[in-house]
């Protein structure tokens, strides 16, 4: 048997359909964020600017949590020492979870090793011990939640993006004595677009569903105390389970689900995931610790942020880039061919030290190809005008089309054989 054939099979399939991924070799420069040194396959070393980082505040690098992470690490040592029901609960990760259950205003949260982890294990195990659930899960639900739905075993509706009506379509065809579960996103990551929470808090309601919500690509951006779009929109309340991450607005590491006692209790004792994984070490957790209660009350980096995000989203609008619309911080540029798309970002990489990721199936549906561009604080004017004119140049050089993009494309795209795509890729 040619093992090795196989593997390498696997491999050339996915470079003739043009989604073999390329990691960029990068060293981010600290306290000079978005800047980072890249390595080529040479090792040749030069600066770039970063304009894809999920960092979205450059909280990665502020003062208070690098220095909690370092006087922690210090005084704890490195790791954790194995599972928590091993080794015990390091205390840095008991203030955590305390100031992740003050961040939502719920009694509880537990923190997972990642926002992926966090999701498919809590909606596995969620769904698993409520008889008989049926999960009603969005269409561009994040690859996370499409394999907590898969794992629980349970029944599965999938609505159409963001669509109440077929939602209530859904939920009135069920008993309304079976348990239920709908799972959602706030801001969907692709297409910056923002789920219609409140009108689904109240089907939730009118129906006897629990609510469980992806915060991960708005905690620490909004809301007066950077609780997400539940924070900013006053819904924590109404929904269930808060599912979110502390690697991007907060800009550390790890997931985390945040609910009543006996919820959170449920998932600790019964989700694999979480009972036989090595606990996130004691500086990790204080330094996202330090970004989460820093971001309580600073308003200044949510300020910054919006403001560059407008300002990069007017600039290259007037420059007759096609941006998709979008009311968040996700600012979309649409090219719409996996070779082109991989091309425009080698180009930008090579020739004006600009690395953006292309986007490409399966993280977003053939045709929708693009660049994701996320601006941070730390985006100075300058550099979005470095920005425009880089762009520019690669469009023209490679003859890409201009037209300006539709919002919500992605799901204008998809079709009823797409319906469980896994979309987001982080």
């Amino acid at each position: 048997m040619d093992y090795r054939g196989i593997f390498e099979d696997a491999l050339d399939a996915l470079r003739q359909e043009k989604r073999y991924r390329v990691f960029a070799d990068l060293e981010r420069i600290a306290g000079k964020f978005p800047r980072a040194v890249y390595r080529d396959d040479s090792d040749n070393a030069r600066e770039i600017t970063i304009w894809c980082s999920n960092d979205y505040l450059g909280m990665g690098q502020h003062d208070k949590v690098v220095g909690a992470m370092q006087e922690t690490a210090g005084k704890l040592g490195a790791g954790a020492g194995g599972t928590r029901n091993i080794s015990g609960t390091n205390r840095p990760l008991v203030e955590l979870e305390r100031s992740l259950a003050d961040l939502h205003r719920k009694e509880s949260a537990l923190v997972f090793t990642s926002g992926f982890v966090s999701n498919e294990a809590a909606i596995s195990t969620i769904a698993r011990l409520m008889p008989d659930c049926i999960i009603f899960s969005d269409q561009l639900n994040h690859a996370s939640m499409i394999q907590g739905v898969r794992q629980s075993g349970m029944e599965k509706k999938i609505f159409r993006h963001n669509d109440i009506a077929h939602l209530r379509e859904l939920l009135s065809a069920v008993d309304r004595k079976r348990p239920k579960l709908i799972a959602f996103e706030s801001v969907y990551s692709m297409d910056g677009d923002v789920a219609p929470i409140e009108q689904i808090a109240d089907l939730a309601e009118e129906f006897g569903a629990l609510t469980y919500i992806d915060e991960v690509h708005a905690v620490g951006l909004y809301g007066e105390r950077g609780g997400g779009i539940t924070d900013r929109d006053a819904l924590a309340h109404r929904i269930d389970i808060i599912e979110g991450t502390l690697a991007k607005g907060f800009g550390v590491m790890g997931g985390y689900i945040a609910a009543n006692k006996s919820i959170v209790d449920a998932v600790r004792s019964y989700a694999p995931e979480f009972i036989f994984t090595t606990a996130l070490p004691p500086a990790l957790c204080a330094a996202a610790r330090a970004s989460i209660e820093h971001l309580k009350t600073s308003q200044e980096e949510r300020a910054g942020h919006m403001r560059q995000v407008q300002l990069t989203k007017e600039i290259l609008s007037e420059a007759g880039l096609p941006v998709m619309s979008t009311d968040t911080h996700i600012v979309p540029l649409i090219v719409g061919d996996a070779r082109l798309c991989k091309a425009a970002s080698d180009l930008l990489l090579e020739k004006h030290n600009i690395y953006i990721q292309p986007i490409n199936y399966p993280t977003v549906p053939k045709g929708t190809e693009r660049l994701r561009i996320t601006p941070t604080p730390m985006h100075t004017d300058e550099m979005i005008i470095e920005l425009r004119h880089a762009l520019v140049s690669v469009w023209a050089q490679l003859e890409l089309p201009r037209e300006r993009a539709p919002a919500a494309l992605t799901a204008s795209k998809l079709t009823s054989g797409d319906l469980t795509l896994p979309t987001t890729g982080g």
